[in-house]
């Protein structure tokens, strides 16, 4: 385990030096896996996925369990996109490239990023990023790559107060700052969900809240 670990801090690291861009990594938390690293994203990038995305937000969904279509759920409250195919603008193919490279994950496995926002009081309550294949909102969502296994959170705003990503099992909370970016694995080595990745965004106190995700599968993403 901790020769493929320091095989993932070596990646990070020589993807993010070769940019010219100030690099630093944390290893946050063992159980479950979550790495903080710092200026994976230029201010220029931030503001860009923003710009693009602003137009398409659209109150955000979650998995149904009891069908295949999503729902619109108290315990997620923010507004999102997501976007769709082949990457057109070529910053965000670089980027796409880069979480590649950094996850050592092949692009074809990843979803689409989504774009979130959230203002002020808006939250998404602990959850998982894994689909339980028992129920037919999990199962539909399985098919179509299966299970994810690792979540990138993408921070493009720096939110004044509020708005962190919390792993309650893992006492962790990471506060929102532009360019930083948040690799987790909701697995564990042995292709197991882990419950320990349970998360959350906590509610926004004071300014708004803009993350790009990109969830990564265990087969190309279809």
């Amino acid at each position: 385990m901790l020769a493929r670990l320091s095989l993932l801090c070596l990646s990070i690291y020589s993807i993010l030096s070769a940019q010219d861009i100030p690099v630093e990594m944390e290893i946050l938390s063992w159980s479950p896996r979550v790495f903080l690293i710092h200026n994976f994203l230029s201010d220029a990038e931030c503001d860009r996925i923003i710009e693009l995305a602003k137009p398409d937000l659209r109150r955000s969904t979650v998995v149904d369990d009891s069908k295949v279509s999503g729902k619109i759920d108290e315990s997620r409250t923010s507004q999102g996109m997501f976007f769709t195919g082949p990457a057109q603008d070529p910053m965000l193919r670089a980027i796409e490239e880069r979480i590649a490279k950094v996850t050592l994950i092949p692009k074809e496995n990843g979803e689409a990023i989504q774009v979130l926002n959230y203002q002020v009081n808006q939250e998404y309550r602990p959850h998982y990023d894994y689909f339980d294949p028992a129920t037919i909102g999990g199962m539909a969502n399985y098919q179509r790559g299966g299970q994810r296994v690792a979540t990138l959170i993408m921070y493009l705003h720096t939110t004044q107060t509020g708005g962190e990503t919390v792993f309650p099992k893992a006492n962790l909370k990471i506060a929102p700052k532009k360019g930083n970016a948040v690799l987790f694995y909701n697995c564990t080595l042995d292709g197991k969900e882990d419950p320990m990745s349970l998360h959350g965004g906590a509610p926004v106190i004071q300014g708004e809240k803009w993350i790009a995700t990109k969830w990564m599968r265990t087969g190309k993403f279809k």
